[in-house]
């Protein structure tokens, strides 16, 4: 289909991990969100007819598995709660200062919700179009408008405002 060179495709591939990075909040379910999504492309190549819509069509499935595994968490985490069992707390990380200073300068942004943080990201971060964004989120291009608009105005209402310091947990 498609003669891309290796360096579009380490563009696209740091494209989609920076997506999913902000989507799943790790780096190794981010890393196995691209995975899944460059497995899916692959077996649905002939599907994509044109190079120009190549990275928005990579968008919507990487989004599309992301909420499909939430979904599945959620299931699962019903079946854990059916038998009185509860999900395990995040793991802090062995760097807590730079865990702290991430969160200092992402709070805002990470406070918003998931719906909102992939309109910014798709929009104002990867350039696509409301159009490109409506499609790869599955809604039409007016929700997309008034939805990007409600989250740059909650974005900026975080960030001119005086956003509470992280919560941090004290480890013995």
């Amino acid at each position: 289909m498609h003669d891309l060179d290796d360096h579009h495709w380490r563009e696209l591939l740091q494209r989609l991990r920076r997506f999913a990075l902000w989507l799943c909040r790790d780096p190794g379910s981010a890393d196995d969100l691209v995975q899944a999504t460059v497995e899916r492309a692959l077996s649905r190549w002939r599907q994509q007819h044109s190079e120009d819509g190549l990275r928005p069509w990579l968008f919507t499935i990487l989004y599309r598995l992301y909420l499909d595994g939430k979904r599945r968490e959620r299931l699962h985490a019903r079946w854990l709660s059916l038998f009185g069992r509860s999900q395990a707390e995040e793991p802090i990380g062995d760097n807590v200062e730079s865990i702290v200073l991430a969160q200092v300068d992402l709070q805002a942004f990470a406070r918003l919700s998931t719906e909102q943080r992939a309109l910014l990201l798709l929009v104002s971060v990867e350039g696509l179009s409301y159009k490109e964004a409506a499609e790869t989120l599955g809604i039409p291009i007016g929700t997309v408008m008034s939805r990007l608009s409600r989250a740059r105005a909650a974005l900026r209402d975080l960030t001119e405002g005086n956003p509470a310091p992280p919560a941090l947990r004290r480890l013995k």
